[in-house]
């Protein structure tokens, strides 16, 4: 059977992640809240590690709900979550409602927004993993370049806390729309083959291996610290842009820009890597992008007054984390198979929580304790050259093809 409209799963996504991707935005927020409660940065900082937990947490969960109920109701259960929590957070008048509602009810609707479009997209794309997954992701990136400005231009003219109510009406009619459109393919449904053009590669193996035989493979914990690892340089960066560009001196108008400047370049990551690793294997491109993040991290503190170096350097930080989600959510489902994708990177996918907790607290207290975020990008890059070192201890697992082939096949 192909006459299924795998499409409309591309269609529902899309509607899902721009709206969930926002929370990439909250930098935006941030002058705000500072200014009429006087939260220090390191309190603000807090906000962002509590989504990110609570996504990474709760997407293992969201993945055996799913198995029992469907993307549907799971994704829109996440778009309800994610859409109440930005409303009531318009009420909060301290740091534990805020945390209460922006933190914890909104990373709920993350992690269970966050994991139908990933599981859907490769079901019914499983000849093109890594485009569609890069797809899917790269709009949750793109969500913060949208509504960031238009958030910024909100606060200003009517002020923070409508603008988290105009936002929480527009998001609830995206999730909701989003998620009657997910829709697993049936079981009879097979796509047109299509060979991969990879590098000495060979068409991968459909081989799925269950949660509990991942965890005692090796494999699992050298790609589980590689991520964590390469990923706190984005976290890092993207907790503290908008602070981090008004300090060297960047206007506030053109702080706001650096967020669509960042959100372009993550998605480009997630998208266009995406696609490359489908053609020159994914371990070669997280390895490419690892090294550059080396390179770029610390140089974007260095030429931080110099504006144009400034944007292109914050375009390929957000570009290598981007890819990071990308290519490791496609590598996951390569390694170990489709059928138990949401549990098996549910559990790589915490690498990226404990990234979502290191990145904030490496840039919110070294610049308390040192007024500036100078040793908070260098220690990102060298994290990120930690990370590059486990990622050349992983060898792709070895699967047989089929019965009658002789001898295995590198997946």
């Amino acid at each position: 059977m192909t006459s299924h409209r795998r499409w409309t799963a591309l269609v529902g996504g899309g509607l899902l992640n721009v709206a969930l991707g926002t929370y990439y935005a909250w930098s935006v927020f941030v002058p705000a809240l500072e200014h009429e409660f006087g939260w220090t940065r390191t309190q603000t900082s807090l906000v962002p590690t509590i989504d990110m937990v609570m996504l990474a947490s709760t997407f293992v969960l969201a993945g055996t709900i799913m198995n029992r109920v469907g993307p549907r109701a799971v994704a829109a259960f996440g778009g309800l979550m994610f859409s109440l929590g930005l409303l009531l957070a318009s009420f909060a008048h301290s740091l534990g409602a805020l945390y209460a509602t922006w933190g914890l009810m909104l990373g709920t609707g993350l992690g269970f927004g966050y994991l139908p479009p990933i599981t859907v997209g490769s079901k019914n794309y499983p000849d093109q993993r890594g485009l569609v997954n890069g797809l899917a992701i790269g709009i949750f990136a793109a969500g913060s370049g949208v509504f960031g400005p238009l958030a910024g231009v909100l606060i200003e003219r009517i002020g923070w806390r409508e603008t988290f109510q105009v936002l929480a009406a527009l998001f609830f009619v995206f999730t909701m729309t989003g998620a009657y459109l997910l829709k697993d393919p049936p079981e009879d449904f097979r796509p047109v083959p299509r060979r991969r053009t990879r590098k000495g590669g060979k068409p991968l193996p459909n081989v799925d291996v269950t949660t509990s035989e991942v965890v005692r493979q090796p494999l699992f914990y050298w790609l589980w610290i590689a991520y964590a690892l390469g990923t706190t340089a984005g976290t890092m960066v993207i907790s503290q842009l908008v602070p981090f560009a008004r300090s060297a001196g960047l206007t506030a108008q053109t702080a706001a820009l650096a967020i669509t400047v960042g959100a372009v370049g993550s998605a480009s990551g997630r998208f266009f890597s995406g696609w490359m690793s489908d053609h020159f294997g994914r371990l070669f491109t997280l390895r490419a992008i690892i090294v550059l993040s080396m390179l770029a991290t610390p140089l974007l503190y260095v030429e931080r007054a110099h504006v144009f170096l400034f944007f292109g350097l914050l375009f390929l930080v957000y570009y290598c984390y981007g890819t990071q989600l990308s290519v490791y959510t496609a590598l996951a489902g390569d390694f170990f198979g489709t059928k138990y994708l949401a549990t098996n990177y549910g559990l790589l996918l915490l690498a990226w929580g404990f990234a979502g907790v290191l990145g904030p607290m490496i840039g919110s207290r070294v610049f308390v304790a040192t007024g500036n975020y100078e040793y908070a990008f260098v220690g990102s890059a060298v994290l990120a050259a930690l990370a590059l070192a486990n990622l050349s201890m992983v060898r792709p697992p070895l699967r047989l093809v089929a019965p009658d082939t002789p001898e295995p096949v590198a997946a």
